[in-house]
């Protein structure tokens, strides 16, 4: 072989490889790009299910505040506030008196053998309800607490405003000699009143006591005995 056959072999051969190499290039790269594609189209994909999702999720949200909104309204509405008086309308109810929403007063009487009067007012600003129920009056060190003087209970009585309120207490029920000497009393509201009050009620002598229902009168709060 002649030396320029052999150099047009030679240039021939490389071009050949030449044009496969950039061949085996472009079908590399298109490869890559086809893959690239179809990982960013996945990725789109996967990326729009959690946003589809959260957008289920909003919507059932949406719904179930909708949901809670309807039956809260509808709680209120239907179940109302305060005492029903029976004509279909509702009255609020007050709160409980206790001793601290109270002003309080006692002076003596001669009226059945000599007894205390207590009363009771609501402070400024307090409307409160005084239960059906003997108040609870107390004695002493020892705590001794009086009786009921009646045998029926009485009536609940809202105190506002100049509404006042009126307990007999009868310090010695007895007839004998006995007794202690004391002078003052402790009341509150009911045994669980937190803050009972201790009144002045000059020197009295104490055995087996009994106290009245709340009366509005102080006529009705007379201590029988």
């Amino acid at each position: 072989m002649s030396g320029n056959r052999r150099k047009a072999f030679l240039v021939s051969a490389v071009l050949v490889g030449g044009a496969l190499l950039m061949t085996a290039c472009q079908d590399t790269d298109k490869a890559s790009d086809t893959g690239a594609s179809q990982g960013s189209s996945s990725a789109s994909g996967d990326a729009a299910t959690p946003s589809g999702s959260s957008a289920a999720g909003s919507g059932k949200d949406s719904g179930a505040a909708g949901k809670g909104s309807g039956a809260t309204g509808g709680t209120e509405d239907g179940a109302g506030s305060g005492a029903d008086t029976g004509n279909g309308k509702r009255e609020p109810v007050g709160q409980s008196c206790g001793a601290n929403d109270i002003s309080w007063n006692t002076r003596s009487e001669t009226q059945a053998g000599g007894y205390i009067l207590i009363s009771a007012k609501a402070k400024p600003g307090i409307t409160c309800v005084l239960p059906a129920a003997l108040p609870t009056v107390a004695f002493g060190s020892d705590g001794t607490e009086a009786g009921p003087a009646e045998q029926a209970v009485g009536e609940q009585i809202t105190l506002s405003g100049n509404t006042t309120a009126y307990a007999g207490v009868n310090p010695k029920s007895t007839n004998g000699d006995g007794g202690k000497e004391l002078d003052s009393i402790i009341v509150a509201v009911g045994d669980d009143d937190p803050e009972p009050v201790s009144l002045k009620v000059g020197t009295i002598t104490v055995d087996k006591p009994v106290v009245t229902n709340w009366h509005t009168s102080a006529t009705d709060a007379v201590p029988a005995g």
